[in-house]
């Protein structure tokens, strides 16, 4: 049965809300043609080569006889067909169009996008619910993933890595909603950041020493702000001949090196069982002989499991938080390490928090659509009850990046390492670019 006949109870007739206007000749031409395939082609696996070399012939013969259809709108109609079929179906257009880099599907008639930082409105449109939760479906079914009634959200990827979120009824009121967040087909580079103004060259410069140097790092900011961008950027100054855990909810870090395992958490199946969580692959990547780890995201009690990594022999991992400057940072991990359930005094969490980590790199998402890292922050450690930061560079609009002209203490534990990183970086009015 199909998830819309499920979430109607059944009942597989009838749109559920917020249908689209009155489809166009060409649509219902669509229709009719889908129909006939549904009823022709036999349902394979959508990666079956051979398979989808048939489906687009066999849409070409049925539009060959159509006496209205033009030679554009019948190449253009079985692109669409074919996409509905083996792609994402109105979506394909936006995913291979390189200036789209989010996609937000409110309902059928409601397709947003993100170009530049900035949201439109498109032209693309669903026939209704229906077509959106079959598409949804397509999407997680392959991963292991499910979506009903009874867990009516889920976290997915594409092929290609782009991340995926989708809600449906009951917890979305108006229809299911459907969001893809797309990446580059290259990864950004460090230098590509600078190039297009989120750092600063002084910055680069001090971040390869501070990874190479297997300082532990913090990616903070915002919803949107990079910090998967950037968690990948930093990830490629890590040496070819360490060996990388990855760790993440949906698989989207693009490590170049060769040396890496990924892991991927699990949802639970149908009885409630069998959910792997991130806490449950931190443990076991320590037990995986790693030289560092990375994990995509902390948003829970794995941050006390991280932290002790961190502390126990594995220097230079990285790791991303959702936070909204880098003191939140602190405030953040301090209370999901009190998530794990564990009463543990609050100074020694923050004893454990200052031992552990060494710098915040802090993204922000500017009114333009923009992003910029705002901050790069030290953790010198404790004083009382408080951990100190100090800023080491910082961004302002108008002003742009500077450095705050402090020079960090870790500057010997790099040179340990074998990487200097030059005191003119961090002189106010001076250094590379600031």
């Amino acid at each position: 049965m199909s998830l819309y006949r499920r979430l109607r109870g059944g009942e597989e007739e009838g749109p559920m809300p917020d249908v689209a206007p009155e489809p166009t000749r060409a649509e219902r031409l669509r229709l009719q043609v889908q129909q006939r395939l549904a009823a022709d082609m036999p349902d394979r696996s959508p990666s079956d080569e051979v398979w989808k070399s048939e489906v687009r012939e066999r849409i070409s013969a049925l539009l060959r006889d159509e006496p209205d259809l033009g030679p554009l709108e019948r190449e253009n109609l079985v692109g669409a067909l074919y996409a509905q079929i083996v792609g994402l179906g109105p979506l394909q257009p936006l995913l291979e169009d390189p200036s789209v880099n989010e996609i937000m599907v409110n309902g059928p008639a409601q397709v947003y996008v993100e170009r530049a930082g900035r949201l439109q409105r498109t032209a693309v449109r669903f026939r209704d619910d229906r077509e959106i939760l079959e598409l949804i479906e397509r999407i997680v079914a392959p991963l292991g993933r499910r979506i009903d009634e009874s867990s009516p959200m889920v976290d997915a990827r594409l092929k290609d890595g782009s991340r995926v979120n989708a809600i449906i009824p009951p917890l979305a009121l108006r229809g299911p909603s459907l969001t893809i967040r797309k990446f580059p087909e290259r990864a950004l580079t460090m230098d590509d950041l600078e190039q297009i103004g989120t750092v600063s060259g002084g910055m680069v410069e001090l971040l390869r020493s501070a990874v190479r140097g297997r300082l532990n790092i913090v990616v903070s900011g915002g919803t949107a702000s990079g910090k998967t961008t950037l968690l990948n950027s930093l990830s490629a100054f890590i040496p070819s001949d360490e060996r990388i855990v990855t760790i993440e909810d949906a698989a989207e870090l693009r490590l170049q090196q060769d040396h890496v395992v990924a892991l991927e958490t699990r949802p639970a199946n149908l009885e409630g069982r069998g959910e792997v969580t991130i806490r449950q692959l931190v443990r076991n990547a320590l037990r995986m002989r790693p030289d560092r780890i990375v994990v995509g995201e902390v948003r829970a009690g794995e941050a006390l499991d991280m932290l002790q990594a961190m502390n126990t022999g594995h220097d230079g991992s990285l790791t991303t938080v959702h936070a909204n400057a880098p003191r939140d940072v602190l405030s953040r991990i301090e209370t999901m390490v009190l998530m794990a359930g564990f009463e543990l005094p609050v100074r020694a969490i923050r004893e454990q928090i200052a031992s552990a980590l060494d710098l915040i790199v802090h993204a922000q998402r500017m009114r333009d659509g923009s992003r910029r890292v705002t901050h790069i922050t030290e953790v010198q450690g404790m004083e009382g009850e408080v951990i100190v930061l100090q800023d080491l560079f910082r961004y302002r609009p108008g002003d742009g990046f500077a450095p705050t002209g402090l020079r960090p203490r870790f500057l010997e534990r790099l040179e340990t390492y074998g990487h200097t990183v030059d005191p003119h970086i961090f002189q106010t009015g001076g250094g590379r670019d600031a």
